[in-house]
């Protein structure tokens, strides 16, 4: 075994321990003189740069090392051999012990590796914040609820271009890399493809050297753990901390106050002032993001919070009411327990809002310190947005915006005026989704409660865009005033402020009356009003006898996140072509006419280091030796290139032992995660994302199913005629109060269970869900795959990053005209993309038809609901998960998401997969174009736009 072998020739043991640690010190201390001499030689050797500041247009001279190869010097010129490497994984065993010291096995192998990585990255790390502070550089920070990171080790040591020496190192200790690597859990700081992009994104600012900063939440629980049992999904705490995290640095000196209830006073001096209350404390834990081939390493700074000692009650300790002596330090700590804590309940949706506020104060709070800093004395307020870009990732920092007004009024002494400009010209936000469901609403007496002075806040900005409305719009057509109020207001269901009601109040017309002929109505007007006087009492007398009415609830008062955001923000963008033009033409469209300048779209991207490079050695050898070189990982249009090799024979049969391979590493996969053995001959058709109706795992499902119904119809001899033999594989997280989405992995694993032991099937059919799915998971699953899924209803995905994964690996794309489908199929080729399903500008008329009564179901559709009724996939009542695809009209009702109309099409566009399939040099030409199209889809490309249109920063280079 590898840890015996270690442990017979390299093992630290006790009865040497006093000679291992003088050998490994020396060892150990002279690799770091040697990194030193290194480095300073590298200082010696300077030539200018021109660093441009965008915000002062101004350039500096300063002094740098030499820089050749595009981007910046290469790390590995002067990297360490696999012999230090070693010394230093042997020091961290002894040294930085996270495991008792009798035994080295894999997971303390990986917490040694890692630390001896993180040393290096330390260095860059602070060389680069060192650079910055004093360049005094505009830089990008990035707010945002999740950071799907994924493992880091292999992508670390790949970045500095050390995975040779680190797997000879290793190798030379008795360990392989890669199994070293897979003890390493993921990082449970994210969901889906929101998470995934904020991580994608870092890694291309550290590759393209820009000065950045993310911030998040450290989740000790993270979402949850999913486990597959015969119940369907079930969820459990994620244990990613409890052996702790290599890769974070605890900064106990860098802490801020953030504070809860309380109420808003007005002192002496006219300053608000937010007093009592509940106070935490946001701790920040750093960890470090380096880029490929660069120094330049950025940070991730996560908030965890706790209170002050003095918030444990002693005396009612020492009482026994142990419960109430440590209530303090609960209540402040579970507000980084788990990602999206459940929101049914009230406590819930306090919980919620109580994350979203401690990463929009924490943040600005340290963002703010970081620009008084590095500031002249006195501080000039109105450069602040000349050096500082926050971005918030989707509406969940939305509270960033009267938190940095805060701050600007009440503990800097800005003027609302001042700190509202400030505030626009500093603060932009990403859309990431049209569902109404997501655009988050939050209940004003909740917010009073938990926030009051930003309440207040949010008030003045209300005020600010009813009056720019009023303004706007006039208010000789009040009809047309009331309606763009109605959509555009912040505050819904709340009542106009004074100042915009007198200017609603149109004056009477003054006339002349005679005053003989004004007493004579007055006497008419008495009498009159003495008549309607005892009718209306007669009349009131038969109703109090006869009914007794009640006057509706009112509608409850709400906050609009998505349009504060809107209106507070420097910029709005959505992240596909389609996508952006619903914002601007149905989410945002009143906005859009009053502000176009503010509306961009932002292509998503992902990293094509992760996504390609690290998780497809065998596809990115392919590609280096065809294209010529490796620049590819960096400047992906060269990717293009493959194009004009899709008829030599030679790649074609590379390409195709590629995927085998892969195929392979996936065939191992699901029989460790499942139990289940496939046939890699079968081809890998994959849907791996988060499970939501809109996603229409269901549909992919109920084609699986249809597909079952026609094979058992057959003779084995027609079935092996008519069908290629597939693989199907799910994977995804659905939330863990959506009840329809959790019948819908039920009812996936049901299907699986019973194809799956179908002696007549064999392998010409599997259905695989494999659990808990994340970034590790995706790693292996996406190279292996032939046939990927993306068929959401049209219009409601945003972009989809996966799907742009997936073409990258040559995997070809069935799906819908829908978020970057659209672009993607574009780029491929129309005939490389299998294309079905509604279009966005149809759903609406089509959802009006079947509210109407006017659908009528294809008969396969209607075949394929009463064969899952019939029972043959088990005893679960179905009869819930059908009815949501029945009916015109009701709550869960009414087949929202057209599952039933896109049917047709979706089971003829699998037709012609099989086919397409059936000829294999076909399929890899098909294979190539889609990793030649995908170029685009870089998060390089996003960035960069980013950067020019939004931030207004450029990239800085290390000395």
């Amino acid at each position: 075994m590898a840890a015996s072998q270690f442990s017979a020739t390299n093992s630290i043991s006790h009865s040497n321990s006093l000679s291992s640690f003088v050998s490994l010190s020396q060892r150990y201390i002279k690799s770091r003189l040697s990194l030193i001499r290194t480095s300073r030689s590298l200082r010696s050797r300077k030539r200018l740069l021109y660093v441009k500041n965008v915000a002062s247009d101004q350039k500096r001279t300063i002094q740098n090392s030499s820089v050749e190869d595009g981007i910046s010097g290469n790390t590995d010129i002067f990297g360490p051999d696999s012999a230090s490497l070693a010394s230093r994984i042997k020091y961290h065993t002894e040294f930085t012990p996270s495991f008792s010291p009798e035994k080295f096995e894999l997971p303390k192998a990986f917490y040694a590796t890692a630390e001896s990585v993180r040393d290096m990255l330390i260095t860059n790390w602070n060389m680069t914040y060192d650079y910055y502070e004093k360049m005094n550089v505009k830089q990008a920070y990035y707010l945002s609820m999740e950071f799907l990171q994924g493992r880091a080790l292999l992508n670390a040591i790949g970045n500095l271009e050390l995975s040779g020496a680190y797997a000879e190192a290793l190798r030379n200790l008795g360990l392989n890399l890669e199994d070293v690597a897979r003890q390493e859990p993921d990082a449970a700081l994210g969901n889906g493809g929101l998470g995934r992009l904020a991580s994608c994104f870092l890694d291309s600012l550290a590759t393209l050297n820009y000065p950045a900063w993310g911030y998040g939440l450290r989740y000790k629980y993270g979402l949850f753990k999913q486990l597959i049992t015969k119940d369907g999904q079930e969820e459990v705490a994620e244990n990613w901390l409890e052996m702790g995290n290599p890769w974070e640095i605890v900064r106990n000196d860098v802490s801020y106050p953030v504070k809860f209830y309380g109420e808003v006073i007005l002192g002496l001096d006219g300053k608000k002032e937010w007093v009592g209350g509940d106070d935490i404390i946001a701790v920040a834990y750093d960890v470090p993001i380096p880029g490929y081939k660069t120094k330049t390493t950025i940070n991730l700074r996560l908030w965890s919070t706790k209170v002050a000692p003095e918030n444990f009650d002693l005396c009612a300790f020492n009482a026994g009411e142990h419960a109430k002596a440590y209530d303090a330090l609960k209540k402040a700590e579970k507000i980084c327990y788990v990602l999206y804590p459940g929101d049914e309940t009230i406590e819930g949706k306090t919980l919620r809002l109580k994350q979203q506020y401690t990463l929009c104060s924490a943040s600005l709070q340290d963002i703010i310190a970081r620009f008084e800093r590095r500031s002249c004395e006195p501080v000039d307020w109105d450069t602040f947005p000349e050096k500082v870009a926050v971005q918030m990732n989707d509406t969940h920092p939305t509270l960033c915006i009267p938190e940095l007004i805060r701050i600007l009024m009440d503990v800097k002494g800005l003027s609302w005026k001042e700190a509202w400009e400030i505030t626009r010209r500093t603060v932009a936000y990403t859309n990431h989704t049209v569902l109404p469901e997501a655009l988050e609403k939050w209940s004003l007496k909740l917010l009073q409660e938990l926030l009051p002075r930003h309440v207040e806040i949010i008030e003045m900005i209300d005020e600010e865009l009813i009056h720019t409305i009023v303004s706007e719009y006039g208010v000789e057509d009040l009809d047309l005033l009331q309606q763009k109020l109605k959509q555009m207001r912040i505050l819904e269901n709340v009542e106009l402020p004074a100042s915009v009601t007198e200017l609603l109040v149109i004056p009477e017309e003054n006339s002349v009356v005679d005053p003989v002929e004004e007493n004579e109505i007055s006497e008419k007007v008495e009498l009159n009003d003495e008549e309607d006087q005892s009718e209306e009492l007669e009349a009131h007398d038969i109703e109090s006898k006869t009914e007794v009415t009640f006057k509706p609830d009112p509608p409850p008062e709400m906050v609009r996140m998505a349009n504060l955001c809107v209106v507070g923000g420097r910029a709005v963008n959505g992240v596909a072509e389609i996508h952006s033009e619903i914002v601007q033409r149905e989410v945002f469209n009143e906005f859009y006419e009053l502000w176009p300048e503010k509306f961009q779209n932002k292509t998503n991207g992902v990293t094509p280091r992760r996504w390609i490079r690290f998780c497809n050695p065998n596809l990115s050898k392919i590609i280096n030796k065809w294209i010529g070189t490796e620049d590819w990982v960096i400047n992906t249009e060269k990717l293009a290139e493959l194009r004009k090799f899709t008829d030599n024979e030679e790649l074609l049969s590379e390409w195709r032992e590629a995927k085998k391979n892969n195929k392979m590493k996936v065939v191992s996969l699901l029989k460790e995660k499942t139990g289940y053995v496939v046939s890699p001959d079968a081809m890998f058709d994959v849907q791996i994302k988060r499970i939501h109706e809109y996603k229409r795992q269901l549909l992919n499902a109920l084609g699986i199913v249809y597909r079952y119904k026609k094979m058992k119809e057959m003779t084995p001899e027609e079935r092996k005629e008519n069908f290629v033999p597939r693989v199907c594989i799910f994977g995804g997280k659905a939330f863990s109060t959506y009840v329809q989405a959790k019948r819908i992995v039920k009812f996936i694993t049901d299907v699986g269970a019973t194809i799956n032991h179908d002696p007549d099937i064999g392998d010409l059919l599997k259905v695989v869900f494999v659990p808990d799915y994340n970034v590790s998971v995706a790693e292996l699953l996406i190279p292996g795959s032939e046939l990927s899924q993306h068929i959401s209803t049209a219009g409601m995905e945003a972009s989809g990053t996966s799907n742009m994964k997936f073409a990258m690996n040559g995997c070809i794309l069935i799906g819908t005209l829908d978020g970057a489908n659209v672009e993607i199929r574009q780029e491929v080729g129309e005939e490389n993309f299998f294309l079905f399903g509604a279009r966005a500008h149809e759903i609406a008329s089509l959802r009006k038809e079947r509210a109407e009564g006017k659908f009528v179901p294809d008969p396969r559709f209607e075949e394929v609901k009463a064969f899952v009724r019939s029972g043959v996939f088990g005893p679960y009542n179905y009869d819930a998960l059908m009815g949501s695809l029945e009916g015109n009209e009701g709550y869960g009702r009414a087949d929202y998401f057209l599952v039933g109309k896109d049917f047709p099409s979706y089971l003829e566009c699998q037709e012609k997969v099989d086919e397409a399939y059936r000829d294999q040099k076909r399929w890899t030409k098909m294979s190539i174009l889609n990793t030649a199209g995908s170029y685009k889809f870089s998060s390089d490309r996003t960035i960069h736009e980013y950067a020019r249109d939004i931030w207004m920063i450029e990239p800085v280079v290390l000395p």
